[in-house]
């Protein structure tokens, strides 16, 4: 099977099919023959469970379309929130039965299902309304691999919304730090000594996020301070990270979700946490 758009549609070529499917999402079109999801058993017109599993995994993952949450932009905008899709499979396989006992071509919409958005618009304006956490760190620009990878972290955790209960983890939200992502070799504390590694710079992005959430009221979880002194925080006030080692993890123990604003710029890190004007906080009683 083949995706592509109505203008330029390509069918499955079986010789000695006689009827298709096709379906439709959008620009989207996929038609799909009878002998596309026959068993090749001589002697049986029956449906090949297994290629009719493949055909469905594919439509799976080509008519995907992630939900995207409401975000504040750089501008204080509330940029509204998009829902996505995906595939109903059951009705999906129904219509796939449908077809192939029918004896004749059909065409169809793909059946989807909606994915709703877990921050909206109407969630964002009111989590948005009061700062109760706030942070900022200092760095050098002129060190660019250093301020690029910090960057980059910035830009991971921006807009994240923490729910109550749930707890925010700076390894699973930044990612794997990689060369393919983006990432450089910038210098890095690795037992006490300066080395350079990939992603070096993204702690003073977790120990800012850190002391910003630190008496905000939430659970600091887990958080290890580095083998030696940072110039960014003062002693003791840093959240050292590594993909394979350290995590910093903070839960929301509060009433209300909160809202993490990261932004970087000029030699600046500033993170600020905000929520409702109901919620029951360390700074907020």
């Amino acid at each position: 099977m083949k995706l592509m758009g109505i203008a330029a549609v390509m069918m499955f070529i079986n010789p000695g099919s006689q009827y298709h499917l096709t379906l439709k999402h959008g620009q989207t079109e996929a038609v799909i023959e009878r002998a596309d999801i026959t068993d090749d058993f001589p002697g049986f017109d029956l449906i090949d469970l297994d290629k009719l599993s493949l055909l469905i995994e594919e439509f799976d993952s080509k008519f995907y379309i992630p939900a995207k949450n409401a975000i504040v932009n750089e501008h204080g905008g509330i940029e509204p929130e998009k829902v996505g899709w995906q595939i109903d499979r059951q009705k999906l396989i129904e219509l796939m039965y449908t077809f192939f006992y029918s004896n004749h071509s059909l065409t169809n919409s793909v059946p989807v299902l909606p994915i709703y958005p877990k921050v909206d618009s109407e969630l964002l304006s009111e989590i948005n309304a009061r700062q109760i956490g706030r942070y900022a760190t200092f760095f050098n620009s002129i060190n660019q691999a250093r301020t690029h990878n910090m960057t980059l972290a910035v830009k991971a955790i921006d807009n994240v919304v923490v729910f109550p209960g749930e707890s925010f983890s700076f390894n699973k939200v930044v990612g794997k730090r990689t060369a393919s992502k983006g990432y450089m070799r910038a210098p890095v504390i690795v037992k006490g000594e300066l080395a350079e590694d990939i992603g070096g710079g993204i702690c003073q992005v977790s120990s800012t996020l850190f002391n910003a959430v630190d008496h905000t009221g939430v659970q600091i979880v887990e958080r290890f301070s580095h083998s030696r002194k940072v110039p960014y925080v003062p002693p003791g006030r840093d959240a050292t990270v590594s993909w394979y080692g350290p995590d910093f993890v903070f839960k929301n123990n509060l009433n209300q979700p909160i809202l993490i604003k990261a932004k970087i710029s000029n030699g600046n890190v500033l993170v600020r946490i905000y929520s409702s004007e109901s919620v029951i906080s360390e700074n907020n009683p």
